[in-house]
């Protein structure tokens, strides 16, 4: 039986443009992200099955979703990788997006928040989270769909923070539609960033910060780039959800678990999977002719002097500012490098959507203008910074390093701290953050330093521009060597391979399922106290994400609306806000492959295969009622509803549980029947809960 493989991402492996006479051209997406996954797909065994599911972001990317026939050239683009891209309505896209992925989430786990100003969590903040609601859903409703179109063994890789709530989303489609036969489904979270400790990440709204993690906890298997980041989820797991942490000592970089954690009488594993680079390949790209020509044309700008490289996209937690500002401090306080060094720093525009970006690259601007004045003279120029995107200049520009500086304020892993050394022609010396992911990997060889401190940033500097040749030879040889040691290929393949091996592709363990872990083991677990909240008693073993369960006091308006709604066997009117926010979670539309590329170069978009999906496994009630058993996720209490208009969210719930906010509509004519020692639960008004 061929393995299939899912991948779930907000960005995907390709993006299309549209031209001047209004075709359509596709090129490879960006992103370390990216570039590791599609590397990492790429030498798979050629009988897998593979699609990826990606969100269209541009109205070329949303033509390509709604045509059936274009035929876009993507040339350079890998061979074989189905993609099908979703049209999600644009406002949806936008506040999930940049509201909450990256205004909040980003901000959140790599703790860049100016705290005594933001974040501030208010009314427009719980209307962007609804949107992320369903931008989630949309993913899961896509995976499910494709999931239930064939018979081979499933894997399923869900990318980073955008997708948090896909995992428990989508282990609920998987249940309530298969039965036991989920079970030969293996779901995986790999987050790509840093994870926050447990007193920042309480910055979030209680109910938001619960939905988060018990949606990455639906997952058989949750990754990281490196042990802190992975240690710092499941403290979070401990502190915020009270769940039961297992620990064990990796003992290294990694890759390999270091915990698990039980939560809803699920099991998942969590663990560190370093990323690399595929080091042959790259070099293989830094031959091509346009990369050898901007090496030309760097060297001759450079003359015989030493280059400081850096290469990052204008993003907060890259800073950039502090670099330039160590760069700045190196020549004051060392003018013997004066005429001597050329700093390269290369920075791509990212995020242009949101006014912190578009100031922080005018800041960038800002300084490296000032550090030109400063020292420029007529035959040396100190600093060229090139704030666009051009992907050969940038090769080039590592394989001349001398010093390539990566000091980001914190960063998952950081790609560019592995290029370089793979890269640079002479071997160079990485002045590196200790707050990147890749630190853990490459601490031996590179130049540490604390990423606040710019007079610790230009000593490091300094001590690298003065290295010995031999000394930076034996250092970039040894990073370089490290930086191959995980490449793509092997990163991804041991993620696939760790969850089939784990129990029941990590469906709720039956008892003695679990392999024994060491004796040095340490278990911790830590219960939340707070007043009682209300929400399905369904979310405590089998139930969907937080958000979709809403806050009904009794007493409160959502509450009454809830038994009035009821009574009256009627579901309460939907506002307009509502109605677009169930249009986005509605199943996409139907399925489209996008091969990246075919023998002659050009990618076409052909209609996949129909295929019946297997039915329901629904239940009766004794009342007639059509309603889905619990059985189908292992439990005998009800499910809850993932629609934000239903009215299974509304059930007293034990102390401690963190409720959702209350939103416009939440209530819907519900069912409930004991039948033995079953709960049989449904909502005839709501599309979620029938079949």
């Amino acid at each position: 039986m061929n393995q299939r493989v899912l991948v779930a991402s907000n960005r995907g492996p390709v993006s299309y443009q549209f031209g001047a006479d209004g075709s359509l051209t596709g090129s490879r997406g960006g992103g370390g992200m990216i570039a590791g996954v599609t590397d990492g797909l790429a030498a798979l065994d050629p009988g897998t099955d593979v699609t990826w599911i990606c969100a269209a972001l541009s109205d070329a990317d949303r033509a390509v979703a709604r045509s059936q026939e274009a035929d876009p050239s993507d040339e350079g683009l890998r061979a074989g990788i189905p993609v099908r891209m979703l049209d999600i309505a644009p406002a949806t896209f936008d506040r999930a997006y940049n509201n909450v992925a990256n205004s909040a989430l980003w901000f959140l786990l790599h703790q860049l928040f100016d705290t005594p100003n933001q974040p501030r969590f208010g009314r427009e903040f719980r209307r962007d989270w609804e949107s992320y609601l369903a931008y989630n859903e949309a993913f899961a409703d896509a995976l499910t769909q494709e999931a239930l179109s064939g018979d081979a063994g499933l894997r399923v890789l869900i990318q980073d923070y955008h997708l948090c709530l896909v995992p428990r989303l989508l282990r609920n489609r998987l249940g309530h539609r298969l039965g036991e036969d989920a079970r030969d489904a293996g779901i995986g979270h790999f987050c790509h960033t840093p994870w926050a400790p447990p007193d920042y990440y309480r910055m979030l709204p209680d109910e938001v910060g619960w939905a988060l993690l018990d949606g990455i906890l639906g997952a058989d298997r949750a990754g990281f780039h490196a042990e802190r980041w992975a240690t710092a989820f499941m403290d979070c797991c401990a502190a915020v959800l009270g769940a039961q942490v297992s620990r064990v000592g990796l003992g290294g970089p990694g890759p390999g678990p270091v915990g698990r954690v039980t939560y809803r009488g699920h099991v998942t594993e969590v663990a560190v999977n370093p990323l690399g680079v595929d080091a042959p390949a790259l070099r293989e790209r830094a031959r091509a002719g346009d990369v050898q020509a901007n090496v030309d044309a760097l060297r001759r700008a450079a003359g015989d002097r030493k280059l400081i490289v850096r290469v990052d996209r204008t993003e907060l937690s890259k800073n950039i500012v502090r670099g330039l500002a160590a760069y700045r401090e190196l020549l004051v306080t060392r003018p013997q490098w004066r005429g001597r060094v050329v700093h390269l720093a290369f920075a791509y525009p990212s995020r242009s959507a949101l006014a912190e970006y578009r100031a922080y690259t005018d800041q960038v601007r800002q300084l490296a203008g000032q550090i030109t004045e400063e020292f420029r003279t007529a035959d040396w120029d100190p600093l060229l910074l090139e704030v666009r995107d051009d992907y050969p200049r940038s090769l080039a520009a590592c394989a001349l390093a001398d010093v390539l500086l990566v000091n980001p304020i914190r960063d998952g892993m950081n790609l560019v701290a592995q290029e370089g050394p793979v890269l640079s022609e002479r071997g160079c010396a990485l002045v590196l953050s200790r707050e990147a992911g890749a630190a853990a990997t490459l601490a031996a060889d590179a130049l540490l330093v604390n990423p606040y401190d710019v007079t610790e940033t230009a000593e490091a500097l300094h001590q690298a521009l003065a290295m010995p040749d031999a000394e930076r030879q034996r250092r970039g040889a040894a990073l370089a060597a490290t930086a191959a040691a995980d490449p793509p290929a092997r990163w991804l393949g041991g993620q696939l391979a760790s969850l089939g091996s784990l129990p029941g592709a990590g469906w709720p363990a039956r008892s003695g399922q679990w392999p024994s872990w060491p004796a040095s083991a340490v278990s911790s677990a830590t219960t939340p106290s707070g007043p009682a909240t209300t929400r399905s008693a369904a979310a405590a073993t089998c139930g969907d994400s937080a958000l979709a369960l809403a806050t009904a006091q009794p007493g409160t308006p959502s509450a009454r609306s809830a038994r009035t709604a009821a009574k009256a066997g009627r579901s309460p009117r939907s506002s307009p806000q509502n109605k677009t926010e169930r249009a986005a979670r509605s199943p996409a539309s139907p399925v489209s492959a996008l091969p990246l590329s075919t023998p002659g170069g050009r990618s076409s978009i052909t209609r996949r295969p129909g295929s019946a999906a297997r039915p329901s496994r629904v239940a009766s009630s004794p009342s007639g009622a059509r309603s889905r058993s619990s059985a189908a996720c292992g439990s005998a209490v009800p499910r809850v509803c993932t629609a934000t208009a239903c009215a299974l969210s509304s059930t007293q719930v034990p102390s401690g549980a963190p409720a959702a906010a209350s939103t416009p509509g939440s209530a819907a004519r519900a069912s409930a029947t004991a039948a033995g020692a079953r709960v049989v639960v449904s909502s005839p008004s709501c599309h979620r809960c029938q079949p």
